[in-house]
């Protein structure tokens, strides 16, 4: 039982925290002159749209446990790509945030959303 509450915990946790990095960015899609940075190369807008679906968007499936394994992998891309792209030649100050939601989620990822989720496992 205490792991399965942990797992809830965490999911709530680790995606109530990325919803506030999500959140402008959606505000920021649905602003009319949206812009955003190009990291890897695929346009602002592509890139935008893909943050919002791994900041705000994911989450919620994850809060919720619903495909958990599936909606991690977004925005454990994301911080991938936030740690070893974008912020590559930063200090480790500036990588730190992207890391700890890298880990949050592949701990999501490995354990699974847990008995309090939708998918029950």
């Amino acid at each position: 039982m205490n792991v399965n509450i942990t797992l809830l915990i965490t999911r709530i946790v680790f995606s109530l925290s990325m919803m506030t990095h999500g959140y402008p960015k959606l505000m920021n899609l649905l602003s009319g002159s949206p812009s955003f940075g190009n990291p890897i190369g695929i346009g602002e807008i592509p890139t935008l749209i893909l943050a919002v679906l791994a900041e705000f968007v994911a989450p919620i499936f994850i809060i919720i446990g619903y495909r958990t394994k599936i909606f991690t992998l977004l925005p454990m891309v994301t911080m991938l790509v936030a740690a070893f792209v974008v912020h590559l030649d930063d200090p480790f100050k500036r990588k730190e945030l992207a890391l700890l939601y890298l880990v949050g989620f592949l701990i999501i990822f490995l354990m699974g959303p847990g008995k309090y989720s939708i998918n029950k496992k």
